[in-house]
């Protein structure tokens, strides 16, 4: 959260753990040698911030997870799945982050 800014209320999220036979993975892909031990995350996130954060995300999250479990570097695969700021509505059916919801 403190890489990419998010606030600490951001907490809306969904962890699923697949068999072996459900993920289908390059274990050398860009030269990496991956395991099966390999960790996807994905993050829908508003495109407004930079790639400087973008980058402290990517550190921070490989960092914590060889800390804890203990995951190789290589084994954290992380993915950002961006959208402005118009397609966010967390309830109520408004656009949560648009100042004149009026549109």
């Amino acid at each position: 959260m403190e890489a990419f800014g998010a606030p600490a209320d951001d907490r809306f999220q969904l962890i699923r753990q697949h068999e072996r036979d459900e993920l289908i993975y390059d274990s050398s892909y860009l030269g990496l040698h991956r395991t099966d031990d390999l960790v996807i995350v994905n993050i829908i996130a508003g495109n407004w911030r930079d790639t400087a954060q973008k980058k402290a995300l990517y550190r921070a999250i490989t960092d914590n997870l060889v800390a804890d479990p203990g995951l190789r570097p290589e084994d954290v695969l992380i993915v950002l799945s961006p959208n402005a700021r118009d397609e966010w509505s967390f309830g109520n059916g408004l656009a949560s982050y648009v100042k004149d919801d009026a549109a």
